[in-house]
């Protein structure tokens, strides 16, 4: 999770560099006014702030524009210093106008300079929670998913600029699946009844070689009340909890276990999808195959990318509550299987338990089943507290 830098660290960094545009002094004020980049730079990289300093005197005045447009920047609390807030733009023109005084008076100076364009961009194809898939309000174990259009090699810079921020306090972290996939969990069940905001500030962020992304993203989400089902292959029945109290007991039928793809997979899955009607086909046989089938099911949720789901099933009703017959789904009667659909959300836990085949962290969004340990070993900047939104 990327926390928001404090102030006073963005100041020493300034404080560091800011010489590096050369000095410009007032002989009758004795304030000398430093800017970096250079006047008169081009084809400058684009991921460098802008930096402006005061030695002799304090700023009065900073005035940055990038294309005609302005610039925001934060100053030092003894206004002797000023940082851009974020880095340069590709492609672009900027012009810095600063202002200090001192004992003897005041100094302006005036530079201009100019980034190299980028030699190609990138930008966010998928970002869930989102109102078309998930809906904005979505159960306590919902990831945050990004996938990016093109494959992402200065992972640390693009995820220092992906931002979380929370009504509630949280630790959490982000987590590179692969080279354009990046998922963000906390180290526990969100929070119920939290605001959640993600923002991918990626307008001009380095993400390769000469590659900077193309606009900014934000989204607003938040999580709903907590509901966590617990499916038990060995008594054949769902408990289903709400805030902590019981409110379901529903008997189930699990994989039938011939063979081990038709175990159930025992782990934390969460809800991906709400499904009407799916049809179900042997992911391993095709038609006139030994082991072919297909079958449509009503009222299905979605817990993997196995084909896994917990849906309605009246052939095997008789089953439910005492044997497993399934080729790994949780059949439910169909009364059951319409009250979970409509009353489950997106990212609501559902936990299988009591069979020998072990849920893949990778398999749909069941990222909950890596240690938070494990599950720092992948980020490039570890965990922190959320910003409080």
């Amino acid at each position: 999770m990327r926390a928001g830098a404090g102030v006073l660290a963005l100041l020493v960094m300034v404080a560091g560099c800011s010489t590096s545009g050369g000095r410009d002094e007032d002989r009758g004020s004795g304030t000398a006014i430093s800017i970096s980049p250079l006047d008169g730079a081009a084809d400058l990289p684009p991921e460098l702030p802008i930096l402006v300093g005061a030695a002799g005197g304090k700023l009065t005045h900073v005035a940055v524009q990038a294309a005609g447009k302005p610039v925001a920047g934060v100053f030092s609390p003894d206004h002797t210093q000023w940082r851009s807030e974020r880095p340069m733009a590709p492609g672009t023109a900027y012009s810095v106008e600063a202002t200090a005084v001192g004992s003897g008076g005041s100094t302006t100076r005036t530079v201009r300079f100019a980034t190299k364009p980028a030699a190609k961009t990138f930008g966010v194809t998928t970002l869930l929670p989102n109102k078309q898939d998930t809906g904005l309000t979505v159960g306590v174990g919902m990831p945050i998913i990004i996938t990016f259009d093109k494959p992402i090699t200065d992972r640390v810079s693009v995820e220092r600029n992906l931002i979380v921020q929370a009504s509630k306090p949280i630790d959490g972290a982000w987590h590179w699946l692969d080279d354009k996939n990046v998922v963000f969990r906390p180290e526990k069940y969100w929070p119920t009844y939290t605001k959640v905001r993600v923002t991918a500030r990626l307008a001009g962020i380095r993400g390769g070689e000469g590659m900077y992304g193309k606009q900014d993203y934000v989204r607003d989400f938040e999580i709903g009340r907590s509901q966590i089902s617990v499916a038990n292959t060995q008594t054949h029945y769902m408990k289903i909890e709400r805030d902590g109290k019981q409110i379901k007991n529903m008997p189930i039928s699990a994989g039938m276990g011939d063979v081990l793809r038709h175990h159930t997979t025992s782990g934390i899955h969460v809800a991906m999808s709400r499904e009407d009607v799916t049809v179900m086909t042997s992911p391993d046989a095709g038609p006139g195959q030994a082991g072919y089938y297909q079958t449509t099911v009503y009222n299905s949720v979605r817990i993997s990318n196995s084909g896994e789901y917990v849906h309605g099933a009246p052939w095997s009703v008789g089953d439910q509550g005492n044997s497993n017959v399934s080729h790994g789904c949780v059949n439910v009667s169909p009364e059951n299987a319409k009250w979970f659909k409509n009353n489950t959300l997106i990212g609501d836990p559902i936990i299988v338990t009591g069979t020998p085949r072990r849920l893949e962290a990778t398999n749909g969004w069941s990222y909950w089943q890596d240690s938070w340990p494990a599950w720092l070993k992948r980020s490039r900047l570890r965990a922190a507290p959320a910003e409080i939104l």
